[in-house]
């Protein structure tokens, strides 16, 4: 098949609704170009053809595909989960991280804290709070630990990112410590420093029993997402049936970006999932 022309493009765009939904770009294989949301699908097709960035996508696609949903976050869940499956040439941002760290504050004797990266384990994840994060890798971790340290005059020995020396760590010689490391400021002071600088990346523990369905409407069509400790399991619609089922799982740092607002913010009807049901 031809490259996408002028004519071809506008034919193709009368062809998509103005809702929101998933689409997926095909070239001349099965398997996608490009996975994108919107709420309102053929002006954001319409909008890729005038990006001149994307003219190397768009001269590639055959065909498109799109799936409708009743809001925006049941498009951006599936938007997520089907990039990570189907991994399109063009996606980067979203793909699959395939190992994930948090920054754990582990106590030492005395009640001290000090921070450990640890790998991200699936199970226990949705049930512990106390960890900050997530991370794409130990680098990125020991990374965001030291703009903190540097930020809120942290002492990178007691971080066990650096070496104490007699005279402290190099942070103090410079007057970027408090003196914590040298007994100039008391530990307790500089551990409750550490954990106001790492509360922002808290990690939240999921805040239910069971697995919840989250429920989105557009006039008569319902739609809900059914999520366990911040993993996405599927989307019951009232017009298609279920949809995106077994795309995720185990756990995701975006989807669970995704999920944090809405729940812990009570932004949509929650329903509880009983067991068995």
């Amino acid at each position: 098949m031809s490259a996408l022309d002028l004519p071809s493009a506008r034919a193709l765009a009368r062809t998509l609704p103005r809702s929101t939904g998933v689409y997926l770009y095909f070239g001349d294989s099965a398997l996608p170009l490009y996975i994108g949301k919107s709420v309102d699908l053929r002006a954001r097709f319409l909008s890729h053809l005038r990006a001149p960035e994307e003219a190397a996508l768009m001269r590639q696609v055959r065909r498109i595909e799109y799936i409708e949903t009743a809001g925006e976050l049941g498009a951006l869940l599936l938007e997520a989960s089907l990039i990570k499956q189907r991994m399109p040439l063009f996606n980067q941002r979203l793909r699959r991280t395939r190992r994930l760290h948090v920054l754990r504050l582990v106590p030492l004797e005395g009640g001290a804290l000090q921070p450990r990266i640890e790998t991200l384990a699936d199970a226990p994840f949705g049930r512990e709070a106390g960890c900050f994060g997530p991370f794409k890798s130990r680098h990125a971790a020991a990374d965001h630990l030291r703009s903190q340290a540097k930020a809120h005059d942290l002492c990178l020995g007691l971080l066990g990112l650096e070496a104490i020396g007699s005279r402290g760590c190099f942070a103090l010689q410079v007057g970027r410590c408090r003196g914590a490391c040298v007994g100039r400021e008391p530990r307790q002071v500089h551990d409750e420093r550490l954990r106001e600088a790492l509360d922002a990346f808290r990690v939240h523990a999921w805040p239910y029993a069971t697995a919840v369905r989250i429920v989105e409407r557009a006039g008569d069509w319902v739609q809900s997402h059914e999520v366990h400790e911040w993993r996405y399991l599927h989307t019951d619609c009232s017009r298609r049936g279920r949809i995106g089922a077994g795309i995720q799982q185990s756990f995701d740092a975006d989807i669970y970006r995704l999920l944090v607002r809405p729940l812990l913010g009570r932004e949509f009807e929650i329903v509880q999932v009983r067991d068995g049901g």
